[in-house]
């Protein structure tokens, strides 16, 4: 799920308030100061310090900005690095020791995508893909189907030799 996509999910449907999310979203996912996301938004500066008080409400317009914005800037970061999305469990995903994997002389960031469920899986490799990812790997169970619906590499995690190797097979297929 993209930066964006989590914003508007946790207003949504979780009933969140906009300042934290918006202020951990533009600092500490995107890394970005106020001033800088105030110059590449349009959205003056002094307006996202109300927003991110509590201060003031922005208007559709604004949030539609604002998430317009994230979206951009985080896609032009995902161009700038290759990612395997790995697509399965959380209790999966916990075993993963590396966060970029090396098949012959690229390198590749490993991103996880948890999910509980064979529609989700489906929708994260979709979502996956859609953000630029080389390759995919997930459970068997789900696998036919995403290498139907994507034209990217499918890897599948076998029991053995496991996540790993299935994230190296994918790296190589990528190759």
């Amino acid at each position: 799920m993209t930066i964006a996509d989590e914003i508007v999910t946790e207003i949504f449907r979780y009933n969140k308030e906009l300042p934290g999310l918006l202020s951990k979203a533009i600092k500490q996912k995107l890394g970005v100061s106020i001033g800088e996301f105030s110059e590449r938004s349009g959205i003056p500066a002094s307006t996202l310090y109300k927003i991110l008080s509590g201060e003031r409400d922005p208007n559709l317009r604004t949030f539609r900005r604002i998430i317009k914005t994230i979206r951009e800037m985080e896609s032009a970061g995902a161009e700038e690095k290759k990612f395997i999305a790995v697509i399965c469990v959380r209790g999966i995903l916990d075993n993963i020791e590396e966060k970029e994997i090396r098949a012959d002389k690229e390198v590749f960031e490993l991103k996880e995508y948890a999910v509980t469920t064979i529609e989700e899986a489906i929708i994260a490799a979709i979502q996956a893909e859609k953000r630029g990812a080389s390759a995919l790997v997930c459970a068997p169970i789900v696998s036919p189907t995403v290498e139907k619906i994507v034209d990217i590499p499918v890897a599948t995690i076998k029991p053995d030799p496991g996540l790993m190797e299935a994230i190296k097979l994918a790296a190589k297929k990528i190759s």
